[in-house]
């Protein structure tokens, strides 16, 4: 793989970044942003969408559901397959397709085909995500470069985020199909430029060929799981549709797993989940999602269904966090490398915690900057140390040839963790919905849905709390090898 970092043997240098080193890291970075643009401008257009094509709700649904069962469950595949057939190359189509479907979103005319555009991108998305964080973790050496590199990335995501939800208000007073074409030119243009600035790199040699049962079992089972618990809500938890559907998912991953025991080359190497740093940054991805998801559902609901706030102003209200994020984080990196993931994960959760508690104080007269800007506040601080940290702690100690692989099962953590708890709260929500839907009933109703989130929080943090060490020494990394880098040379022990 050529590689746009110069290298030499002086360290100061070692730190300068070339033009096209910058150019590479805005590329993957554009990508990682319109994902989370994605996501964000849908929710507030859907009221739009459901009356222009005369939608029902359950249909609408599908239209955020659609995409989140294409990310979600082909993340794994396309960790590998991004492994195996080349980071650049995966990258780059995903990327075409993503732009192709978005124009075919904003011009559809029927909400099947809306819902078939979105399982597309979500299913492009699953590609690009973890090809893009393997680009990166594969270009940039493990240690400052990189932790600097990927808080810089994970940065892009919380704006687009942020940025998704204030321009889909505006777009939207226009035309819903404003929102759908939005990302379309963005993503021809990286995928323009990546064209010229991304590292070449090569597919996997020896990989003891391609595990087609893996990924088909892989494959079925994220998809039929995402698919029940989205599905849950609706059905029924306590459904034999659902439980049935539960159990299949079960068996397929228990056979899923017996098969990457066998496999020469599975989809995901099991020995990666030996490390204790490995599996707390998996769980608290799970955590970290799902209660941040479950969080904004239930505050968008309180905004405006109950204090009667626009979606621009909600989204304005909202800014606070993300604007944090996006000033902070590109500050995590020099963090991590002072004090460690371990330390700052813990803070973060610690900080959203204190955040969701926060807000179980809001009533149906709330004063903004007493109430819910501080809320806000620590949400969007531990986010901006916790997402980062994850990212790092996660792809830290693993060889090249497999971080795909690790950055497919991240990305799937936090996906699953998303519509896992989100269903869970909008279960809770909904048992505790009164007879007689007065203001203050409501309000009632969704404060077990916020005590949820907060608990969520709460497992996070104490997940984290297992991996804090007492002591302030430059603990290694350890992560199982597989057998084909057995003979590759030891890495400089890092903080995990």
């Amino acid at each position: 793989m050529t590689s746009p970092l110069t290298t030499s043997t002086d360290p100061s240098s070692a730190v300068r970044w070339t033009p096209r080193l910058w150019g590479t890291l805005l590329v993957l970075c554009a990508a990682m942003f319109l994902d989370a643009l994605d996501v964000s401008m849908v929710g507030v257009a859907l009221p739009s969408i459901g009356s222009d094509l005369d939608l029902s709700t359950s249909t609408l649904q599908w239209i955020v559901s659609g995409y989140i069962l294409g990310y979600g469950g082909l993340l794994l595949l396309g960790g590998r397959t991004a492994d195996l057939l080349g980071r650049r190359q995966v990258f780059l189509v995903a990327l075409g397709v993503f732009a192709l479907a978005s124009l075919l979103g904003g011009l559809v005319d029927s909400g099947p085909l809306l819902i078939a555009s979105r399982f597309v991108k979500g299913l492009s998305a699953a590609f690009t995500a973890p090809a893009g964080l393997s680009i990166i973790t594969t270009t940039f050496p493990e240690g400052p470069l990189r932790n600097r590199a990927l808080s810089i990335y994970t940065t892009c995501a919380a704006t687009g985020f942020s940025m998704g939800l204030v321009l889909s208000g505006l777009l939207t007073e226009a035309s819903w199909r404003l929102t759908m074409l939005l990302p379309a030119p963005i993503a021809l243009i990286a995928l323009v430029t990546g064209l010229r600035l991304l590292p070449r790199s090569t597919r996997e040699k020896n990989h003891g060929g391609y595990d087609i049962p893996g990924a088909v079992l892989g494959t079925a089972s994220m998809l039929l799981l995402v698919f029940t618990v989205v599905q849950a809500p609706d059905t029924g938890w306590a459904s034999v549709r659902t439980l049935l559907s539960f159990l299949a998912a079960a068996v397929l991953l228990t056979c899923f797993v017996q098969v990457e025991r066998r496999s020469p080359s599975p989809l995901i190497r099991l020995g990666v989940l030996r490390s204790g740093s490995q599996v707390r940054a998996q769980l608290g991805a799970v955590a970290f999602f799902g209660s941040y998801v479950g969080f904004q559902f239930l505050t968008t609901l309180y905004m405006q269904s109950l204090l009667g706030w626009s979606a621009l102003h909600t989204a304005i209200a909202f800014l606070p966090a993300g604007a944090l994020v996006a000033v902070s984080s590109t500050k995590v990196g020099a963090f991590v490398d002072r004090f460690g993931t371990p330390r700052l994960i813990t803070a973060g959760f610690a900080l959203m915690v204190a955040g969701y508690a926060l807000f179980l104080r809001v009533d149906l007269d709330p004063v903004y900057a007493a109430v819910i800007l501080p809320s806000m506040l620590l949400i969007g601080a531990a986010c901006a140390l916790v997402f980062p940290s994850l990212n790092i702690q996660a792809t830290n100690g693993v060889e090249d040839h497999e971080q795909g692989m690790v950055s497919g099962l991240l990305n799937t953590s936090v996906q699953v963790g998303g519509a896992i708890f989100l269903a869970v709260v909008t279960a809770v929500v909904t048992a505790g919905a009164p007879a007689h839907a007065t203001p203050q009933a409501v309000l009632d109703s969704y404060r077990p849905g916020f005590t949820v989130v907060t608990g969520v929080a709460l497992a996070g943090l104490l997940i984290t709390l297992t991996g804090v060490r007492g002591r302030r020494g430059r603990p290694s990394v350890v992560v199982a090898r597989s057998t084909v880098a057995e003979a590759a040379p030891e890495r400089v022990p890092v903080r995990d």
